[in-house]
C-alpha cells in the first residue's frame, strides 16, 4: 500500500485529488495539509511514501517544503501537482528534490500511475515539461554572455584581426596605451587573460562571427 499526503491550500483541490485515488486498491490517502510548513511537520507524523505538493500556497512555499523533506526524509518522495508550468517554476521545484512535476488536469489514471512511479523513486515528468526542464538546465549551463561597450566590441573585432594595439589605436584614433585598457576590461568581463582565448570565448559567446 502506498501512503500518500495531499498538500494544496484549496480544500475543494484536496477533496477532488482524494476523490481521484481512494479507488485505486494499492494507494491510501493517509492525510493533507494546506501550506508547505504544515506539510512539513505531516510528512514528521504520518510519514508517507509520497507527497503531493502545490507549489503556490499563501501559507508557505511548496518548493521550500519540498527541500525541507528530502533534507530529513530522503525516503520520502515529493511528486508537484500544480498548474504552473513555467520553466522557473519546474526548475525549482526539480532543483529542490522533486522526484516529478505534473499539472493539475493530469488524467485520474495518468496520476495514479505517476504516484506509483514516484513511490519507486521514478522520475516523472510529461513529455511537454520534459522538453522545458531540458532547455531551462541548458540555460543554467551556459555561461553567462558578457555585455561589452561599443568601444570594447570595437577593439575586439580589430584584435580577432591579429592588428597590434597601436593597430588597433591608429584605426579607432585612440591611444595603444587605451587600447591596452580597453582590452584588459575584455578580459575581465569574458573571464580570459589573454588576447588569443579572449577571442576564443568571444566566438564561441557570439560576441564575435565565426569568420
Amino acid at each position: 500500500m502506498i501512503r500518500v499526503l495531499l498538500v494544496d491550500d484549496h480544500p475543494v483541490v484536496r477533496e477532488g485529488i482524494r476523490g481521484m485515488l481512494d479507488t485505486e486498491a494499492d494507494l491510501t490517502i493517509v492525510g493533507e495539509a494546506a501550506s508547505g510548513p504544515e506539510s512539513v511537520a505531516r510528512v514528521a507524523e504520518l510519514a508517507p511514501d509520497v507527497v503531493l505538493m502545490d507549489l503556490r500556497m499563501p501559507g508557505g512555499d511548496g518548493v521550500e517544503a519540498t527541500e525541507h523533506i528530502r533534507a530529513e526524509c530522503s525516503d520520502v518522495h515529493v511528486l508537484v501537482l500544480t498548474t504552473y508550468d513555467n520553466d522557473r517554476d519546474i526548475l525549482r521545484a526539480v532543483e529542490a528534490g522533486a522526484t516529478g512535476y505534473l499539472l493539475k488536469d493530469t488524467p485520474r489514471a495518468e496520476l495514479a500511475d505517476s504516484v506509483r512511479s514516484a513511490a519507486r523513486g521514478e522520475t516523472v515528468l510529461s513529455g511537454r515539461l520534459a522538453g522545458k526542464v531540458l532547455t531551462g538546465m541548458r540555460r543554467r549551463e551556459e555561461p553567462e554572455r558578457p555585455v561589452l561597450s561599443p568601444r570594447e566590441s570595437e577593439v575586439l573585432r580589430l584584435a580577432a584581426e591579429g592588428r597590434t594595439n597601436a593597430a588597433i589605436g591608429n584605426a579607432l584614433h585612440i591611444s595603444a596605451t587605451t587600447v591596452k585598457t580597453h582590452l584588459m576590461r575584455i578580459y575581465e568581463k569574458i573571464g580570459v587573460s589573454d588576447r588569443t582565448a579572449a577571442v576564443s570565448q568571444a566566438i564561441r559567446r557570439g560576441l564575435l562571427p565565426e569568420d
